[in-house]
């Protein structure tokens, strides 16, 4: 029998943090004998999606900014409806060239509304197909809240339409789908929850440090990095500090941060060892997206988290109040972020015992692999499996 084919599209364009949830999945269908072509939009990160996963370019686009207003090609000129056009047509003839058993879609149709001139072409080349595939999104557990009218109401239509289900990478014990898009009920007989899209247990540290300061992509993190180095100046000597900025740091601001640091304080624009630090680190210092998050509930260790609300930005700042009122964060808001007040709340957090495991679902990744590899078998004992 040959393997089921997967066809993941997903598109980053600030962060890494799609990409990187993204990814874990994609191992996991691997190790679960999935074949997979993951599709990536955005810019290239190194390290990712991993080995085992075949991987296919379109040419790449990012925000215009952080408040995520507009599309930027590679070298940062705005999408024309030509470049448009040009990467609609590789997504479908790429579709098409593999012939997939199964397709995710990462975050549409409840996020990435910049990308439908080539996602709704793609959904519509699926409907017209004779032996459709089975179609699922993949969401965080925590959606960015919605504000413009007949939004929800439109993405309810294209997941009636199109859509087989709707992967929740969540716990429901921690946050459920319908506490941050409201007409959940209208789609709950597509919903699974997979758990948390958490790393595997991590390896011991060839480090450690006391502070683990983290930016994440970095496109968004020169603030935060900045202040750490001032704070790190402010606390005690004997500690010990790493500061990793992300990849999506411009380089001459990375140069500048490095020529200012303290002779304590190790600074990297990004990590393979991430996970493995933080099960080592006393503290970490990060904004509160998902897979920073879920990198430190697998780690164990302290956390203070300063969530990302530029733009109208909820979901970082709904993740960070839940974690802190089950006792597992700190929270300090973005706009409290001066070097004093950061060193001030530093010092109190390392005070801190480590907090107690936390009693949520981290295995995600595989439990998507399972679900999906469930629903290919339960429409094969419908009618026969796709000929190699």
């Amino acid at each position: 029998m040959s393997k089921r084919r997967v066809f993941f599209y997903v598109q980053h364009l600030l962060g890494i943090g799609h990409l990187a949830r993204a990814s874990r999945i994609a191992n996991a269908l691997v190790a679960r004998d999935f074949d997979v072509t993951m599709v990536t939009g955005g810019l290239r990160v190194p390290g990712f999606p991993g080995e085992g996963v075949k991987t296919i370019a379109l040419p790449a686009v990012a925000a215009g900014d952080k408040d995520f207003s507009g599309l930027s090609d590679a070298v940062g000129n705005p999408v024309t409806p030509a470049f448009q056009e040009h990467r609609k047509e590789l997504l479908i003839d790429t579709f098409r060239r593999v012939q997939p058993d199964t397709v995710i879609i990462e975050a549409f149709p409840f996020g990435r509304r910049q990308m439908r001139f080539e996602l709704l072409p793609l959904l519509d080349a699926i409907a017209a197909m004779e032996r459709r595939p089975l179609v699922a999104t993949s969401l965080r557990d925590i959606l960015q809240a919605r504000t413009k009218p007949g939004r929800a109401e439109e993405t309810v239509e294209l997941v009636k339409a199109h859509f087989d289900l709707v992967l929740v990478h969540g716990d429901p014990a921690f946050a459920r789908i319908e506490e941050t898009f409201p007409l959940a009920r209208e789609i709950e007989d597509k919903v699974v929850y997979t758990g948390l899209v958490a790393p595997p247990p991590p390896a011991a540290p060839s480090e450690t440090f006391d502070v683990l300061v983290s930016a994440g992509g970095g496109a968004v993190g020169k603030e935060l990095i900045g202040s750490a180095l001032e704070a790190a100046r402010l606390l005690p000597e004997g500690l010990n500090w790493c500061l990793v900025t992300g990849p999506n740091l411009p380089q001459a601001d990375f140069d500048a941060l490095a020529a200012s640091a303290p002779m304590r304080v190790s600074l990297f624009r990004f990590r393979q060892d991430f996970a493995s630090l933080l099960a080592g680190a006393r503290l970490s210092v990060s904004q509160a997206g998902y897979n920073t998050v879920c990198d430190i509930l697998r780690a164990g260790c302290g956390s203070l988290l300063i969530p990302f609300t530029a733009g109208g930005e909820t979901e970082q700042s709904t993740r960070a109040e839940r974690l802190e009122r089950l006792g597992l964060a700190a929270v300090l808001p973005e706009e409290d972020v001066a070097p004093h007040e950061l060193a001030r709340r530093i010092e109190t957090m390392l005070a801190r015992p480590r907090p107690d495991i936390p009693p949520l679902d981290l295995d995600g990744a595989m439990k998507t692999a399972v679900v999906l590899e469930d629903r290919l078998q339960q429409r094969e004992t419908v009618r026969p499996p796709r000929s190699p």
